[in-house]
């Protein structure tokens, strides 16, 4: 497939009017073809209208049509496979392992929504009869209207154009209009194309997808403002989903923005897990913290431990595991700027001091691991410490004893994860009493493993608390990602042949519903 550099509305492919710009190979400095031209208001409102149009049909479709189209962006992203991973490779300085096992996820999710819509237990079909003076009442879920998905940078095939978002959206029968990442505008070109062509083999409307294309925040920001637009998923920086926060907050009509933006996922390492296992705990924490350069939205930012001879053993197994570390490219010159400055920081933090450097990097967008250590008064006294810095460094918080290592569990911000290292009999008691903080500070709660990587299942959250994400009940991975989109109707006294399918007392979709209280299969 031949990579042009342009949006895609309307079932075609359009040329924007505004600046050029180039992907940036940040291995190698060197600009990449083609150009691609920023697209402006006009292009926006074309997306829009579209996506308006496309809604009520694309809604009224049958499960096996959505599910269907979902199943074959899969297989269209499957066959651009070497294209696709060989054009992300280039843009990104991610591995090819990396990104085949993101293209296989990619497909995998789309494919686990196709099974999710089919089963329709995301309907929540629910039915109390009439009662003496109680009237016939019914309710579903149906889809809110079209998405505006922001790709993000550090995924760009399992959290971009064809991600999760754009998955669950699409399952849930909302069209979805793309605001491509500028850092990888090609790799997003060519998922782009893989859904435009679905759609098209589906034969649905063309304002089913559309993909805007621009290098700076003028199309993002406007997509938000449009009246088309229903929801927002974001992926990205936390000034990014606040300032997207506020826009969609004051639309005439405030819409949700479901932006997931910063986490520094907390790793507690109890005495009885030190004791047994520190050396292999050292090695599984720095590989969790340096792998793809620590561009990992859980990556493992912040370490708690108690003091003593275990954890100072741990700090040497771990300090010598990050000197050997080679640096490592990062995504764009502007995330190694950001990391640059975050390290720089925490170097004249007061109280903090460093511990270990990665090995220095061989060219201007790497990075070099950092280990930092402080106490957990020092923590406890200034919040900047417990801020995010987007890359491959953490630092080690040293607690005097458990109710230390408590107080700063819930001085915590809201996290996408938290994870408990513990062995089982020695520390149950303290580890028991963290989880009951942590499940109110994070999405994911984890014992004995390290929180990069997210299963993409039924089962898992992939949210938390402000500011990890701007609202903290829902979740960007995993079945439970389309009630993003959708929100509930009920039908009082409605006769039967009126009714949606998943409503009707003969039930031709089959579910599973809640009938006067009991779950049923009718």
């Amino acid at each position: 497939m031949t990579i042009t550099g342009e949006m895609l509305i309307d079932g075609e492919a359009v040329t924007g009017n505004g600046d050029a710009f180039y992907a940036l190979n940040p291995t190698t400095g060197a600009q990449m073809e083609p150009a691609f031209r920023s697209g402006g208001v006009t292009d926006v409102a074309r997306a829009c209208e579209l996506g308006r149009q496309a809604f009520n049909l694309y809604r009224n479709t049958s499960l096996e049509t959505r599910a269907a189209l979902l199943e074959s962006i899969a297989s269209n992203l499957e066959a651009a496979g070497n294209e696709l991973v060989e054009r992300a490779m280039a843009e990104t300085g991610l591995a090819r392992p990396r990104l085949e096992g993101e293209l296989a996820r990619t497909a995998r999710q789309l494919r686990m929504f196709a099974g999710v819509v089919r089963k329709g237990h995301w309907l929540n079909a629910t039915l109390d009869s009439a009662s003496g003076a109680a009237p016939d009442l019914r309710m579903r879920m149906i889809a809110l209207g079209p998405v505006a998905v922001f790709g993000a940078s550090n995924f760009p095939l399992a959290f971009s154009v064809a991600g999760g978002d754009t998955a669950s959206a699409l399952a849930a029968a909302c069209p979805v209009i793309v605001k491509a990442h500028p850092a990888h505008p090609g790799t997003s070109e060519i998922a782009g194309r893989a859904i435009q062509a679905a759609v098209a083999s589906a034969g649905l409307p063309h304002g089913v997808f559309s993909m805007l294309v621009d290098h700076g925040h003028a199309i993002g920001e406007e997509l938000v403002r449009h009246s088309a637009i229903k929801a927002v998923g974001f992926t990205g920086s936390r000034s990014g989903g606040i300032a997207l926060s506020r826009i969609a907050a004051n639309r005439p009509e405030p819409i949700p923005v479901y932006a997931e933006m910063s986490s520094t996922n907390p790793v507690f390492l109890l005495p009885g897990a030190l004791r047994a296992g520190g050396v292999q705990l050292a090695t599984g924490f720095a590989d969790s913290l340096t792998a793809s350069a620590g561009q990992f939205c859980t990556n493992p930012g912040l370490v708690l431990a108690i003091a003593g001879a275990d954890t100072d053993a741990w700090k040497l197994a771990v300090s010598a595991a990050i000197v050997g570390r080679p640096a490592a490219t990062m995504l764009t010159p502007g995330i190694h700027a950001a990391y640059e400055a975050g390290i720089a920081r925490l170097d004249g933090m007061h109280g903090v001091r460093r511990l270990a450097h990665g090995v220095t990097p061989a060219s201007s967008c790497q990075a070099r691991a950092a280990l930092y250590e402080t106490t957990a008064d020092a923590f406890l006294a200034d919040k900047q410490i417990q801020n995010e810095v987007f890359g491959p460094s953490s630092v080690i918080v040293i607690c005097r004893d458990s109710a230390h290592m408590l107080a700063v569990a819930q001085a915590l911000e809201g996290q996408l994860t938290a994870t408990v290292h513990a062995e089982l009999q020695v520390d149950a008691a303290l580890a028991q009493l963290l989880l009951s903080c942590l499940e109110l500070k994070a999405g994911r709660v984890l014992i004995n493993g390290f929180p990069t990587g997210v299963e993409v299942c039924h089962a898992m959250v992939h949210g938390g608390p402000f500011p990890s994400t701007s609202d903290g009940r829902t979740t960007s991975v995993g079945a439970g990602a389309i009630d993003r989109f959708l929100r509930p109707v009920c039908y009082q006294n409605v006769p039967d042949s009126w009714l949606p399918e998943a409503l009707q007392d003969a039930n031709p979709l089959n579910l599973w519903r809640l009938k006067d209280g009991e779950r049923v299969n009718g």
